[in-house]
């Protein structure tokens, strides 16, 4: 009796296991095929929205890049509750930003292996835009696609549009005038030196503007540009030339040129230059970067000016990357402080305030000083981020790169757009566009070897056109801007002079 009721309890829990795992086999086959199901739900309507991604491209470029911003006023750039500025991007789909890439092709090469020094050495105290320079020095951009990073934080022109306050625009347009220099961090490589005649242009319907601009002299070497709003709501024009020094531990990049932003709304021009950037420990160690020097935005029509300072790194490197100074109404008195770092934010707060502050954080610097002096080859430290005063306001933030920033010439996201070379631009551009230099697509794409050879072909044809123009009757004439006085401050420059956007690119020097 007990031997019968032990196989029958076996046989029912045998039952029961078998018909337990046989369920669980079911489910798992619903599970799967629900799982299969979704899977090709997603890739259908990731198929469609990538369709429709597509056709909103085209439909784009079919009306010549018509600005998407055209609906919006200007009050639309603020948030109602919070009454914070918002990027222009917040008011476009978000599958308009899909087709700008987000890497270069391939990752940048080693320099580790090469002899910098024995390079350099012949070279100290002399301006190294006259010397023809290996192109492992370089990044794959032209310095003219380089300037066009002063565009990146273009909403601080679209909020000083917005507000009806000149001291709020003031702060606003020094804000742009750091955030210009922000892209530079740890930004080692050196651009390509543009050839005469040589373009470039970007438009950005995200970001609201649109971008020309182009090599005009050669020696001395100097890039004229133009940026405008896409409702001509603002211009922004320069023209930089870059003088190169290098002083054996490190190579000084002095920005020549003067730079003008104008508001048409409101009748204003703000002019400014930029600080100097040096480059350190170009021979041993880790190479980092510093900006200093005295910036001053002027207002013409209002007489305020903010006078910034950009700190050199002075001793165990507390000064690094800091930036503070005033603005001033047109007799010189302080209406309020900015401060901050070029490579992270920049506050504003009320003169008094700001002036207490330095007197209370110089007293403990003092205790704590001591003689020694940190070397040279050694990067200072920058851990500690900006200390933010009581009573202060942010008004400007920088733009966090990628995460793979590094392996990308330590590019920023819109860095990485700036030479990418879409469908829709073929027989549009003209043959002068920076896109198109074959060095410069060489490096992109890794083959350093076809880089430096193309770099010393188009040297060469360079210098063959200068010789061939001496004997020649005709004067090389550029074609989209003419040197004269600033309308503002009468200082010599280089002005646009329309017809770019006309697309009419007939009688353009072959230099490629």
């Amino acid at each position: 009796m007990n031997v019968y009721f032990s196989f029958d309890l076996i046989f029912d829990l045998v039952t029961d296991v078998h018909f337990s795992f046989c369920l669980l086999i079911l489910r798992f086959q619903v599970w799967s095929l629900k799982l299969e199901q979704e899977e090709e739900k997603n890739k259908a309507l990731t198929e469609a929205l990538q369709t429709l991604a597509t056709e909103h491209h085209k439909v784009q470029q079919s009306l010549f890049r018509t600005s998407a911003l055209s609906t919006l006023t200007e009050d639309d750039f603020y948030d109602a509750e919070s009454g914070q500025q918002l990027p222009l991007t917040a008011f476009l789909p978000d599958f308009v930003l899909l087709f700008h890439r987000t890497c270069l092709p391939v990752p940048m090469f080693s320099r580790n292996e090469v002899g910098i020094w024995s390079i350099l050495k012949k070279c100290i105290g002399m301006e190294l835009s006259k010397i023809a320079m290996p192109v492992i020095f370089n990044e794959p951009l032209s310095f003219l696609q380089r300037l066009t990073e002063y565009m990146e934080h273009t909403h601080l022109i679209y909020q000083a549009n917005a507000t009806t306050d000149s001291v709020e625009r003031m702060k606003c347009v020094a804000a742009f005038a750091v955030s210009a220099v922000a892209s530079q961090w740890e930004r080692t490589g050196k651009p390509f030196n543009p050839l005469l005649g040589e373009t470039y242009e970007l438009i950005r319907e995200d970001l609201g503007f649109r971008w020309i601009s182009e090599q005009v002299s050669h020696h001395p070497p100097v890039s004229a540009f133009q940026a405008q709003g896409l409702k001509d709501d603002f211009i922004f024009h320069g023209s930089i030339y870059p003088k190169l020094k290098f002083w054996g531990k490190s190579i000084e990049a002095e920005p020549k040129g003067l730079i003008t932003l104008e508001l048409p709304k409101y009748n204003e021009a703000y002019t400014w230059t930029n600080p100097t950037c040096c480059v350190h420990n170009i021979i041993v160690g880790q190479l980092w970067i510093e900006q200093y020097g005295s910036v001053e935005v002027i207002n013409h029509k209002t007489g305020e000016r903010c006078n910034i300072t950009f700190k050199p790194c002075g001793l165990f490197g507390k000064e690094l990357h800091k930036v503070e100074g005033y603005i001033l109404d047109k007799s010189k008195k302080k209406l309020c402080a900015i401060y901050g770092k070029w490579t992270e934010c920049l506050y504003t707060v009320d003169a008094t305030t700001f002036d207490a502050h330095k007197k209370t954080d110089k007293r403990n610097t003092d205790e704590k000083k001591s003689n020694k002096q940190e070397p040279e080859e050694m990067p200072p430290p920058d851990a500690e981020t900006v200390q933010v005063i009581s009573g202060s306001e942010l008004i400007w933030k920088i733009t966090p790169r990628p995460k793979h920033s590094a392996k990308y010439y330590a590019f920023s996201t819109f860095a990485m757009h700036l030479n990418e070379l879409e469908k829709s631009m073929e027989g549009v551009i003209p043959p002068t566009d920076s896109r198109l230099r074959p060095d410069i697509r060489a490096m992109e794409n890794g083959d350093i070897d076809l880089a430096s050879a193309e770099k010393k072909r188009l040297e060469e044809k360079q210098r063959m056109a200068q010789k061939n123009r001496t004997k020649s009757t005709e004067e090389w004439k550029t074609r989209w801007f003419q040197q004269g006085p600033n309308p503002h401050n009468k200082a010599q420059d280089w002005l646009y002079s329309k017809g770019y956007w006309d697309r009419n690119y007939t009688h353009l020097p072959d230099i490629y």
